[in-house]
């Protein structure tokens, strides 16, 4: 294991941290990402400690997708859309409203959670 070096940060010592590997990157796992480091900046700071914040990421944008592609089947069943060789643009419409109805939730139970 590396020896771990600490920087002086006014009365703290703060420990000189380098990911190991570059950060997952997927839309919702910098969702999750800026999250954390907004609202639970000491969280973010002991999983790269661990040297978790990867795997946590990762968890997380599966669980998030595997989510959506529930979310959109279910809101289809409740909410069929219109044809869409016929009306185009009401199924483009009515597809992007299911889709923000399921980010909604997303957001709320996975991401900012």
């Amino acid at each position: 294991m590396k020896e771990l070096t600490y920087n002086q940060v006014g009365d703290y010592l703060m420990p000189n941290l380098k990911a190991e590997e570059p950060i997952f990157n997927s839309r919702y796992a910098r969702m999750r990402y800026n999250y954390l480091k907004t609202n639970y900046p000491a969280h973010l700071l002991a999983l790269k400690a661990k040297n978790k914040l990867n795997k946590h990421l990762k968890t997380i944008n599966q669980e998030a997708v595997q989510k959506m592609e529930i979310l959109m089947e279910e809101l289809l069943k409740k909410q069929p859309a219109p044809d869409k060789e016929t009306h185009q643009m009401e199924w483009v419409q009515h597809m992007d409203n299911l889709k923000e109805q399921a980010e909604e939730i997303i957001l709320a139970e996975i991401i900012y959670n």
